[in-house]
């Protein structure tokens, strides 16, 4: 089998940051996958899979909703590795586009309050993995840490 794009980053030197992970083309459009990294990988902890989830809830709810990007969402959730999380859109964008929107999105999640969106029975199949407290937590780190002091160290991957 031919090796994924994916698994041709050198992750020994991934940085966390905002990542343009892959484009595709169907048709006559594009799709945009976005490397979210919020770990170090190998260097720190992976995301709680509990914090992971809730994180997967709020994001897709707050991304499909919001007014410039929401018709261009396709998916957002979490990687296997739970060093970050993937966000697919319908368009060509670069890093730098999405940058605002990614900030949004983990500003809301780190000061969310509430019910976590669809964490019943009802509406999830593992309604009871989620933990909202690590989950702001994590958001608020990734934020403060990385998102607020972007460098293009964070935004391209490296070489």
């Amino acid at each position: 089998m031919n090796k994924i794009e994916s698994f041709k980053i050198d992750h020994t030197r991934l940085l966390r940051g905002v990542y343009v992970s892959r484009k595709d083309r169907i048709h006559a459009e594009t799709i945009t996958t976005f490397d979210l990294r919020m770990k170090e990988p190998d260097n720190e902890p992976a995301l709680d899979c509990a914090a992971a989830h809730t994180l997967e809830h709020i994001g897709a709810t707050f991304l499909r909703n919001h007014k410039k990007f929401g018709d261009k969402i396709i998916y957002f959730g979490p990687m296997g590795c739970l060093t970050g999380f993937y966000l697919l859109l319908a368009g060509d964008f670069e890093s730098k586009d999405v940058v605002e929107l990614i900030k949004e999105f983990f500003e809301f999640a780190a000061e969310f309050e509430g019910d976590i969106p669809g964490a019943s029975a009802v509406e999830c199949g593992n309604h009871t993995l989620m933990d909202l407290s690590t989950a702001k937590r994590e958001a608020g780190k990734y934020y403060d840490q990385i998102l607020d002091n972007m460098t293009n160290e964070n935004l391209v991957y490296p070489e």
